[in-house]
């Protein structure tokens, strides 16, 4: 698979083009559509199944060094009215500041980052490490891994420093149980 047919693909899902389409009207520096909206929707076109089925959210990461949570709050009401009315979640998170909250929630710590791409790296699987952003007409593509996984519906660790086996497992449990065609590798 090459970008442009993980790009179309991706982009057969409805709510991922008028996410991306709205997207530059929030005002969020360094902002992707990430992951599982996207290498879902492709998983959903490889299978033949329509572009939405068995996706949560739609993950949007950004980057501001304001580490207040007002400025992200600020930010999470903005998205919400940019999306009223998509009939789907979206979750918006300052990759800036997760290093702030992570450890407390997940029990392990989490660097800090400097930019929204390296949130996407840390992604438990190698096939959800993929990031979209409109780019002068088209889509720019953050997929570090490559697509290869994406194609052959395979999920396997990608062992950052916060790389848990336990949440792998429960994630690719879950995708299993929604495109039981996965091919999971043991954490």
């Amino acid at each position: 698979m090459d970008e442009r047919e993980f790009v179309d693909l991706a982009l057969a899902n409805e709510t991922n083009r008028t996410i991306l389409t709205r997207l530059p009207s929030l005002g969020l520096a360094d902002a992707w559509l990430v992951s599982g909206s996207l290498f879902q929707s492709v998983w959903n076109g490889l299978t033949g199944r329509p572009p939405q089925y068995g996706i949560r959210d739609y993950d949007i990461f950004y980057f501001d060094p304001d580490l207040s949570w007002e400025a992200e709050d600020a930010a999470i009401r903005r998205c919400a009215c940019a999306f009223a009315g998509l009939g789907s979640r979206v979750e918006l998170r300052n990759q800036a500041r997760v290093h702030l909250w992570y450890g407390e929630k997940f029990g392990r710590p989490y660097p800090a980052l400097a930019c929204a791409c390296e949130g996407i790296d840390r992604f438990l699987s190698v096939a959800s490490m993929v990031g979209m952003q409109p780019d002068d007409g088209g889509m720019r593509v953050y997929a570090p891994r490559g697509f290869g996984d994406i194609e052959t519906l395979t999920v396997r660790p990608n062992r950052t420093a916060n790389f848990s086996g336990e949440r792998y497992l429960e994630k690719c449990a879950r995708w299993k149980q929604t495109w039981p065609e996965l091919t999971v590798i043991a954490p």
